[in-house]
């Protein structure tokens, strides 16, 4: 029963989140008719959620609120503030509720772990099956925008009807913000076991960047993130500006293929290691692109599904492999501080860095509102290369690094 309860829960946070985050793209710039670097700045606002929400949850939700409580306020204030996106007819009155709307919502990411965690027994063996029902509502959120409602389809993008998708979010939005208040009692932490503002932010795990290995792949990560950015930036608005139909049902292949490859993460490390793991995942990257440039709707269709398909290796080599060589880098002390680090580092930092790398990017090659798509991704393709090169060269694998 609570395994069902904790499962719903999590369909509905990645459900919110996939129902509008994809189309994003789509929206403001056909839309809203916003441009390269506006439409940066509205995907930056995740950056800055995730920037802020360890502050939320540290000096918050981690010493005087219970879990299931803070997320029920923070998704209520979300439906508010996804409702006055639907409203929002012009960029600069969208991009206020949009900043404010990622802020409330970033910190629900650790939030719904945190609900889940305090209800386990053996976290390790119980929390896959929970959060892959988050992967589940992503998916399900792109299907129904394309399958049921098809707001996604030129016809429908041209009448405007792609801000239902924001209509949609707050109601699910609300539905979990009520939903949250019964859910099983999660009580913080307390001030007395907090480590403090270090911990909070894992600048206690500062000292793995003493190890070469770990800079190396710590500095790559952050690099990483800009490839990532084209994706999640672009990727909607290529597909659906070149024709493709169903674009954001199409692109549920990505998440697909994630859980496919995140069951087979494990045979995979113990056969290629951490590095070999990573450099597929940095090639998956740069091939995906090359895809995307020389892919169209029409013959070179399956180029473009082959290339989102390649989503499950992009993030699973890459992201999932990476926190598994931090957790066994870091000392039992530091093993939270150091995934925070990370996450900062990458969500926070390094994706604040592409998504304004990005915008500048589509600017330079989108000429009277027409985009040489083929231009703009060959820049992350390059991009990916280059990290990847680099890592192989610095990155000196060893018999503990290939354990890890």
């Amino acid at each position: 029963m609570i395994t069902t309860r904790l499962s719903l829960m999590m369909f509905l946070q990645f459900f919110i989140w996939g129902g509008w985050f994809v189309t994003l793209g789509t929206f403001l710039g056909q839309t809203l008719e916003a441009n390269g670097g506006e439409i940066g700045m509205a995907f930056s606002t995740q950056s800055w959620g995730a920037i802020i929400a360890p502050f939320i949850i540290g000096l918050i939700a981690d010493r005087f609120f219970n879990a299931e409580r803070i997320l029920g306020v923070l998704h209520l204030i979300g439906a508010v503030l996804m409702y006055m996106m639907y409203q929002a007819q012009d960029f600069s009155a969208f991009y206020p509720y949009v900043l404010g709307y990622m802020i409330a919502y970033m910190p629900t990411l650790a939030l719904v772990n945190s609900v889940s965690f305090g209800q386990m027994k053996d976290p390790a063996k119980e929390f896959g099956k929970v959060r892959v029902w988050g992967t589940l509502g992503w998916i399900v959120a792109g299907l129904v925008i394309s399958f049921v409602f098809s707001w996604d389809s030129q016809a429908s993008i041209a009448d405007g009807m792609l801000r239902n998708t924001f209509m949609m979010g707050a109601i699910a939005s609300v539905i979990l913000g009520v939903y949250s208040f019964t859910l099983p009692n999660t009580p913080p932490k307390g001030a007395a076991q907090s480590g403090g503002l270090n911990e909070m932010l894992g600048l206690d795990a500062l000292n793995l960047l003493k190890d070469r290995n770990f800079l190396v792949f710590f500095v790559s990560s952050v690099l990483i993130c800009i490839p990532l950015a084209f994706y999640y930036q672009n990727a909607n608005p290529f597909l659906a500006g070149i024709g493709v139909e169903n674009a954001t049902g199409i692109m549920t292949i990505g998440q697909m293929s994630e859980v496919l490859f995140l069951l087979i993460m494990p045979l995979l490390l113990s056969r290629f290691g951490i590095k070999l793991t990573l450099l597929i995942g940095m090639l998956a990257w740069a091939v995906r692109y090359v895809l995307f440039a020389y892919g169209n709707a029409d013959s070179g269709l399956m180029m473009l599904i082959i290339g989102i398909a390649l989503h499950g290796i992009c993030y699973d080599f890459f992201f999932v492999t990476g926190q598994i060589y931090t957790d066994a880098k870091a000392g039992e002390k530091n093993k939270s501080a150091a995934q925070g680090m990370i996450t900062l580092a990458t969500y926070g930092v390094g994706m604040l860095i592409g998504f304004w790398v990005a915008g500048k990017v589509t600017d330079a090659y989108t000429v009277d509102g027409m985009a040489d798509w083929s231009g703009i991704w060959l820049f992350p393709a390059g991009f990916a290369a280059v990290v990847m090169v680099i890592f192989l060269i610095l990155f000196k694998d060893d018999k503990k690094t290939a354990q890890a």
